[in-house]
């Protein structure tokens, strides 16, 4: 069996793993995006090696489709996780506060796609630019969110036992494999090593695989609660973005209110 072959059937198998965890240890009731995101990369996995060696034909269609969907998957996925580490204090939260935190993962999302582009990705088509785009931007979204994660988990009061930090980790790690590889791609002296560099992105993926299935063997810690510093400090983030939301909507008719009296 070729390395490609092995490496394609050991990700099945710990994506396999890693799935049936999520399952016993009921991690998909606080973390669902992340728990179908699993799901469908092993299906999607699975479909997509019995394409490439059956229908090589429809190959380009099926990578389109798989990598708008991992994207969009990605994209909840991180916002799950943002989400998830305010769970202390979401009750005390206004209404419509994760529609705040989307908004604010989509803008930082806007930001990181006017520097994504990496040198030589003008030579390719419009439509293979675009799509290689769109990846770096989720794969430096993915670092940023572990970074982030990583770096306030005293402020936050998470660990590394604790679910987000864990499943940050993983999409971190081959994430950033997945921004040097893009860039080595690039590069004159490794047009000869493409196949691997592409086993060295794949060997990521299943070493992060291989991280969840320890982590999530384990029993999560219990949450801790946020300092009272903390806590208010938070809540008044989210009353300013709630004021600020409601300013927003009552604008429009405040300004037809003010023509009519005119």
């Amino acid at each position: 069996m070729s390395l490609d072959n092995t490496l394609w059937f050991a990700g099945f198998v710990t994506e396999a793993a890693v799935a049936a965890l999520l399952l016993y240890r009921r991690v998909w009731r606080s973390l669902p995006f992340f728990s179908v995101f699993i799901v469908w990369t092993l299906l999607s996995d699975v479909s997509a090696f019995a394409i490439f060696r059956s229908f090589p034909a429809a190959s380009l269609t099926a990578y389109l489709t798989q990598t708008i969907i991992d994207s969009a998957l990605q994209f909840a996925v991180l916002v799950e996780l943002a989400w998830s580490v305010l769970r202390p204090i979401r009750a005390s939260l206004p209404r419509g506060a994760v529609l705040v935190v989307a908004g604010l993962v989509l803008a930082v999302c806007g930001i990181v796609w006017m520097f994504a582009a990496i040198p030589g990705f003008n030579n390719l088509p419009r439509e293979w630019h675009v799509l290689m785009r769109v990846q770096q931007t989720d794969s430096i979204l993915r670092v940023l969110v572990f970074v982030g994660l990583a770096a306030c988990s005293q402020l936050l009061s998470i660990g590394w036992r604790d679910r987000e930090l864990q499943v940050a980790t993983g999409l971190g790690f081959y994430s950033l494999v997945g921004l040097a590889v893009a860039m080595l791609h690039t590069h004159p002296m490794m047009q000869t090593h493409y196949r691997q560099l592409d086993q060295m992105l794949v060997g990521s993926y299943l070493c992060s695989l291989l991280y969840w299935v320890v982590s999530f063997v384990q029993k999560e810690a219990p949450r801790q609660e946020f300092s009272p510093k903390m806590e208010s400090f938070l809540l008044s983030l989210a009353g300013v973005a709630h004021a600020n939301r409601v300013a927003l909507v009552d604008r429009p008719a405040g300004k037809i209110e003010e023509r009519t009296k005119r």
